[in-house]
């Protein structure tokens, strides 16, 4: 296998582009491609740009009438059919939506393919990790699914295993739902509790269809105002023992910004550092148990200067095993892109200054009045001894 990484880019991604009101703005995308190149991580990956999701590939996961509505509402959208979620608040329709959306997608599908195939040892499609979008539908910013794509992909070409782990702060609801049924894919999802946000699912008792499929998804409900400590704890507490026992063939993991404690949509805590601490862990945890095949996505994050482009630098440098020293100053040239493209002040540090990240292992024991360890036990309880695992 090649120990090179792919960096899945084009710059024309950045035409998944929901308006000028809304929170997904694509600069963020764009900010985080300049700060890799600020760094030189641009050299010590591959960059690699590929074809859009053809409509057999889309078809993996999604309906062809879905397919068709997006297709229209992409060349007029006077015509989103707000049945199949396409003209709402959280999706608007735009022109281009389909190509955009095929072309992010088709990302996601070639960077899994090249891990699979041996071309690659790792890859990173930071414009992916759109979770949400169900076989039928739009949701939550997302048109199509290019996770549950690349997953689809790879089950297509005979991997037997894939685990997804998705660290995002929302649900990963739609990557759920495609596999609820699917033995050969684990799903691990650590999220916001559904009480206090969107999409209202991931309760842990959602543990895959009865019969081949239970156990399969695995959610960890994380009560609001959860901070670094009690994010990693909940983490180390649940995914390893998971990917041990699952031992999948490839890992794809999912990793929205949006649990920061700067974040507008969401209510975690959790800082730059102890992204990057997860992030490093999960590339730890692809070579112990998936023969280091891992494809890395992006997801949700709405502070698009301050957190995102770092926090997927991050990302991006540990994929390439060059990672960037969390008290590594951020370059100055790209602090004047920032400038020139939004009128913000760049962040100076690649850190929140909490480096090294410090947490309670689980295998110290738990506290059962802790609304924290409460949430990690109904995790364990619901859903470890569906795979023989105690609880």
């Amino acid at each position: 296998m090649s120990g090179r990484a792919l960096l899945m880019w084009d710059e024309a991604v950045t035409g998944y582009d929901f308006g000028p009101q809304h929170p997904m703005d694509p600069v963020r995308l764009a900010l985080t491609m300049g700060l890799v190149r600020a760094f030189g991580l641009d050299r010590a990956v591959d960059v690699v740009a590929a074809k859009p999701a053809g409509d057999s590939t889309l078809r993996l996961v999604h309906r062809e009438d879905y397919v068709a509505a997006v297709k229209a509402a992409s060349a007029d959208p006077r015509r989103a059919d707000q049945a199949y979620g396409l003209g709402t608040a959280d999706d608007p329709a735009f022109a281009g939506m389909h190509e955009a959306s095929a072309l992010i997608a088709g990302q996601s599908v070639a960077a899994a393919e090249a891990v699979w195939r041996g071309e690659a040892e790792h890859a990173v499609n930071f414009a992916g990790g759109l979770h949400h979008a169900m076989p039928g539908g739009a949701a939550g910013f997302c048109i199509y699914n290019d996770a549950s794509l690349a997953i689809a992909r790879l089950l297509e070409l005979g991997v037997e295993r894939v685990a997804y782990v998705d660290v995002d702060v929302h649900h990963g609801d739609g990557v759920q739902a495609a596999f609820w049924e699917d033995p050969r894919v684990l799903t691990v999802s650590l999220h916001e509790h559904p009480r206090t946000l969107f999409p209202q699912t991931g309760w842990p008792e959602e543990t895959g269809a009865a019969g081949a499929g239970e156990g399969g998804a695995v959610n960890v409900a994380l009560p609001a105002g959860t901070g670094d400590a009690g994010w990693l704890r909940a983490f180390h507490a649940v995914v390893p023992e998971l990917l041990a026992d699952f031992r999948p063939q490839v890992l794809v993991t999912q990793h929205g910004a949006d649990t920061h404690f700067e974040d507008p949509l969401a209510h975690l805590a959790v800082s730059l550092d102890a992204q990057r601490a997860v992030q490093e862990a999960c590339h730890e945890l692809a070579h112990a148990h998936a023969d280091g095949r891992w494809l890395a996505l992006g997801g949700g994050g709405y502070a698009v200067v301050d957190v995102v482009p770092r926090s997927w630098t991050h990302l991006v440098g540990i994929a390439a095993h060059a990672p960037v020293a969390p008290e590594t100053a951020v370059p100055s040239s790209w602090r004047d892109e920032v400038y020139a493209r939004t009128r913000q002040p760049g962040p100076r540090r690649m850190t929140d200054g909490r480096w090294p990240v410090d947490f309670r292992d689980w295998t110290a024991g738990y506290d059962p009045a802790d609304r924290l360890d409460q949430a990690v036990l109904a995790t364990r309880k619901a859903a470890f001894p569906l795979r023989g695992l105690l609880a």
